[in-house]
């Protein structure tokens, strides 16, 4: 007979994964082996599982027990008469868990134990291989065991298997109602009553500088939820560890709860006969005083707490550091002399940056070497007292990607702590056990993230269906292929973007050519950049590249490719939030790679460069981050910024051709409000180097927000013409501008010769507009006709923007949307028909008749037959007078 068994009160994982599990036994038999926590009670009743076959203790022949499926649990002082059982060696055992192993640990002939957040994760992940159907009943049960022991996927041991298992169970119709009814239930007047004397009687123990909370309580009944209480607890007083022991009836009661790896309370209450994880156990006490239970908490805590390790015991000290001034080639002699990879960079006032060695060798390679580091020195970075814990060193270099981590101790550089010292302490730890650390998986992914639902709820049908078709055929043809850039961006940022770009790791020209053989359409391929451009059959585009890196021969040159990886790829973009890239190839479609922290400065909102020479090698990226920040309402990183001062002082942009600035002056200016760039622009220096004559004030900012008007109101009202942002707010960039200034900034921005001609003639007609009307305060729609009808729209939109007077605007309207649109019936055929003989008549009757019609005199084909005829008729007479 097989028999399923939990631990002792069990809760709602213990009964998930108890349910689970018998889909896997069908023929094992339920048996609890102690009581059940309150909670798990009530749900009994109001459930209706009476269809697991569930068996009291007293029913139970144990001769006839051949197989013992234990759920999660496996110490013998947990599941009660059945230990002695497994003692007599004549019973199979099959463990299923979810806990850390512990000394006295039964071994089980089968074991599937993986340290996650709950049991049930692990079972419903077997169903799942096993393809068993799960009720949406059964579905409720089981996630009630996850959220509640994963605390809603809050607790630290929560792992991607649990967020897994949930979402299985969610398609498979989990009543989330029910589990927040089951999870959240409203405190009884009795608990709030323990909860505040547990609250009361608090006391923090400082062990092994871990600040340790202890609380008692004292009740002569039974009341069910203490861990409802803990957690209460937790969220009330912010507590980083808590031991809440209370008495009830004849037995003591412990719930536990741990934030930090040094206290490991599965331990701690396994030492009561207990269990759990690192970050949340229990246990029954019997026979022992509260008291002394307490003493004895106390008496394990010192001898097993580890001491937290801290910054003055790991760091290394005196410190080799350079001051701001230091020049690069001193710096360069300077590591090479000490073997060192990262210097501190300090002044009088104390430390103001870091360098490291490879900054410096390419601000070498770049012919910098006589430049102050300061110039080139990271100023955005972490720093930590001499008591900081190895948790928050890990952080820092670990999650923040900080090899070199200072110490300050007031407002003096007291030492280092690098990569390598924290390496070395964590596998030295690792070995002896001392020191648990969380698991963290180092893969080509970096900091990865699965995007696929995204992907699915954002894009359009059949762009989703379409990076799938092309992840598919990668696999297909043993393809790795990336989506990569702004296109990833934008998903992120939940912004519109269907321009597709794809990079191959491997022949990128080659995964083009099978998309066009099996989608169709065309490409254009570019073999000295490896890239290609896929044209589909409905004209559809999207750009495929092979995976490159590229260096810079010298400061602002056009890049130089080699094939790459997709990390080295990723490396060489402009900055972090473009540094992305989603993988189509199954099975990790949708997975996003990260190497370079994007995901924190999207959190942050802010724009970083990947490293320090980023504006040296190209200075057109302060111009995209600037554009960027405005777009996205991100703001450039203070180190980012400095960087592109640093650019500014050193005349990094006068090395760029005038193309290049105005190639992104041109995006600049298309953006929605590009005055905020504009005034940017300003206050990092970068005006001048399109021309020393343009000054940003609030005649300009003015300037800006009329054209911004105009454009509105042009794509409002003519949906079908083409917009002409980027150009208007060109001219209201230019507009006092001297003509020779701007020959200047055409020749110097490289611009065609007819380009300066037609900025020049639009200028001259925009202000010769507001002159004619400065004379004509009430024309005539013939007059606006006749002298506007000769300008080009441009040249009337900037008219609109330039001027504050309301009157002109509405004139110029009344031409853009009625009068240029009037035209006569009659013909020249119509006056031959009518015996005219052709000439110069023709235009001056026709244009006549237009007038009229103009000014509302006419309005019909007869009206303007009937005006013509009197007109011709006029002209007779006068010719024949003549």
């Amino acid at each position: 007979m097989d028999i399923i068994i939990t631990h002792v009160n069990a809760d709602f994982d213990a009964l998930a994964s108890t349910l689970a599990v018998s889909k896997l036994y069908p023929e094992a038999r339920i048996v609890f082996p102690g009581s059940k926590e309150k909670n798990l009670r009530n749900f009994f009743i109001q459930s209706s599982f009476y269809m697991l076959d569930i068996v009291k203790i007293k029913d139970v022949d144990m001769d006839k027990i051949t197989r013992l499926i234990l759920v999660d649990v496996r110490s013998p002082s947990r599941i009660g008469i059945f230990a002695d059982l497994i003692k007599k060696g004549n019973v199979k055992v099959h463990i299923y868990d979810h806990h850390q192993f512990s000394k006295g640990d039964i071994k089980g002939d089968y074991e599937n134990i993986q340290i996650v957040g709950a049991t049930t994760s692990i079972l419903v992940e077997l169903l799942v291989e096993k393809k068993i159907a799960i009720t949406p009943a059964e579905a409720t049960v089981m996630a009630l065991g996850i959220y509640e022991d994963t605390g809603a996927f809050t607790f630290t041991s929560t792992t991607p298997l649990d967020f897994k298992a949930a979402s299985h169970l969610l398609e498979m119709g989990c009543d989330l109602t029910v589990v927040s009814d089951m999870i959240t239930r409203e405190l009884t007047s009795q608990q709030i009553g323990l909860l505040n004397d547990l609250l009361q009687s608090v006391t923090i123990y400082h062990v092994n500088r871990v600040d340790i909370a202890i609380t008692t309580a004292s009740l002569e009944y039974y009341m069910g939820d203490l861990a409802v209480l803990v957690h209460k607890m937790i969220d009330i007083k912010n507590y980083n560890v808590l031991f809440a022991l209370v008495r009830m009836e004849d037995k003591v009661y412990m719930v536990a709860r741990s934030r930090l790896q040094e206290i490991n309370v599965g331990v701690m209450a396994s030492k009561f006969g207990g269990g759990g994880h690192p970050s949340a156990a229990s246990a029954t006490i019997k026979n022992m005083p509260l008291a002394q239970v307490r003493e004895r908490l106390l008496e394990n805590l010192q001898s097993s707490a580890n001491p937290v390790k801290i910054a003055r015991e790991l760091m290394s000290y005196p410190v080799k550091y350079i001051f701001t001034n230091t020049l690069i080639t001193d710096a360069s002699e300077f590591m090479v002399r000490y073997n060192i990879n990262v210097l501190p960079v300090v002044d009088k006032d104390g430390l103001k940056g870091i360098i490291s060695r490879q900054v410096v060798h390419k601000a070498m390679h770049h012919g910098l070497s006589t430049y102050p580091v300061n110039q080139f020195m990271s100023t955005d970075f972490e720093i930590i007292s001499p008591d900081a814990p190895l948790s928050e060193i890990q952080s820092k270099i670990v999650d923040k990607k900080q090899r070199f981590l200072p110490v300050i101790f007031n407002g003096e550089l007291a030492g280092v702590v690098t990569r390598t010292d924290l390496m070395q302490i964590l596998i030295n730890d690792h070995k002896d056990k001392s020191l648990k650390f969380q698991k963290r998986e180092i893969n080509r992914y970096g900091h990865s993230k699965n995007l696929s639902g995204m992907m699915k709820q954002s894009l359009p049908p059949h762009i989703y269906a379409l990076l799938k078709e092309i992840g598919g055929l990668a696999e297909k043809n043993n393809y790795i292929v990336y989506v990569v850039g702004g296109f990833v961006r934008d998903l992120i940022l939940k912004h519109e973007n269907l321009d597709i770009d794809i990079v191959v790791e491997g022949d990128g020209i080659g995964f083009a050519r099978i998309l066009v053989n099996h989608f169709g359409g065309r490409m254009r391929h570019y073999y000295k950049f490896g890239t290609a451009v896929v044209i589909f059959p409905d004209n559809f585009k999207i750009d495929v590249a092979t995976a490159r890196t590229e260096y810079y021969d010298h400061p602002a040159a056009l890049p130089i490719v080699e094939t790459s990886s997709i990390k080295l790829d990723l490396y060489r973009r402009d900055f972090t939030i473009n540094a992305i890239a989603l993988e189509l190839t199954p099975p990790h479609f949708g997975i996003m790679l990260d190497f370079f922290t994007a995901q924190r400065d999207f959190k942050d909102k802010a724009i970083r460069v990947l490293h320090n020479l980023s504006l040296v090698e190209d200075p057109t990226r302060a111009f995209r981050a600037i554009r960027f920040e405005q777009r996205f309402g991100f703001k450039i990183g203070k180190h980012t910024t400095n960087l592109i001062k640093n650019a500014v002082k050193n005349g990094f942009f006068e090395r760029l051709s005038g193309r290049r600035i105005f190639n992104e002056l041109k995006l600049i200016l298309s953006e929605d409000t590009p005055c905020i760039a504009i005034s940017r622009m300003k206050d990092f220096g970068l005006l001048p180097f399109i021309s020393k004559e343009i000054k940003f004030d609030k005649r300009m900012d003015d300037l800006f927000n009329r054209v911004k008007a105009v454009l509105h109101w042009y794509e409002l009202s003519f949906l079908e013409k083409k917009p002409l942002k980027w150009q208007l707010n060109f001219f209201a960039l230019i507009y006092r501008m001297s003509d020779v200034g701007m020959e200047k900034l055409t020749k110097d921005m490289m611009l065609p010769g007819h380009v300066l001609k037609i900025i020049k003639k639009d200028r001259q007609q925009a202000q010769k507009c507001l002159g004619w009307f400065a004379s004509h305060k009430k024309p005539k729609n013939s007059d606006l006709y006749c002298f506007l009808s000769n300008m080009t729209t441009l040249a009337l939109l900037f008219t609109m923007s330039r001027t504050t007077s309301d009157d002109i605007r509405k004139f110029i309207s009344l031409y853009f949307t009625r009068l240029r649109n009037i035209k006569t019936e009659l013909k020249g055929r119509d006056l031959r028909d009518m015996g005219i003989m052709p000439g110069p008549i023709y235009s001056k009757l026709l244009n006549s008749v237009l007038n009229a019609k103009l000014n509302n005199s006419v309005k019909t084909r007869d009206d303007e037959i009937k005006y013509l005829t009197n007109l011709y008729n006029k002209e007779k007479k006068k010719t024949s007078h003549d």
